[in-house]
């Protein structure tokens, strides 16, 4: 997303990576709402990877595109929120999925958005649902994991646990 479309803060501190060559890269965002609780949207049954797991918003560096501007695209084309500003980063990763396309690179932040988060516009062709997850809640974010596959689980209980105060 072009920087004269919508500007983006990046609080001091907050590492964003440059991708070296053939390196695969994902990125993705937690979203805590006016409670204290996390987005996440549940993936569809027909999905490659994790397919009905729970996951937050985010997705795969394009082409000449750079983690902060991949993060602010998928978090428009997941939910219609508009990526206002990153506050921290939660972790930086690396996975092999189940899809068979080798191993990857991910850089998740927690991060503020401009939109209703009562009304997400997701994509209901790749989501089947969604939710705001607070501590009560987070077992439910290992539903059809394999035991030690909590990445999701662990982002938001990071965020929840050890979050800056909302804006």
């Amino acid at each position: 997303m072009p920087d004269d479309q919508h500007r983006v803060t990046v609080d001091d501190g907050v590492e964003i990576p440059a991708p070296a060559d053939g390196e695969v890269w994902a990125v993705g965002a937690v979203v805590l709402n006016q409670d204290g609780h996390a987005f996440a949207q549940k993936r569809g049954p027909r999905r490659r990877l994790f397919p009905d797991c729970w996951d937050i918003v985010g997705g795969h560096v394009e082409l000449g595109e750079c983690l902060l501007d991949t993060l602010a695209r998928e978090v428009e084309e997941e939910t219609g929120w508009r990526l206002r500003r990153v506050r921290r980063l939660l972790g930086i990763t690396t996975w092999t999925g189940d899809d068979g396309d080798g191993m990857r690179h991910e850089a998740d932040y927690l991060v503020e958005v401009d939109g209703d988060l009562g009304r997400p516009a997701l994509e209901w062709s790749k989501h089947t649902a969604y939710d705001w997850f607070g501590p009560d809640g987070l077992h439910r974010l290992k539903e059809n994991r394999a035991p030690g596959e909590y990445l999701i689980h662990d982002l938001i209980a990071k965020a929840l646990q050890d979050r800056p105060d909302t804006a």
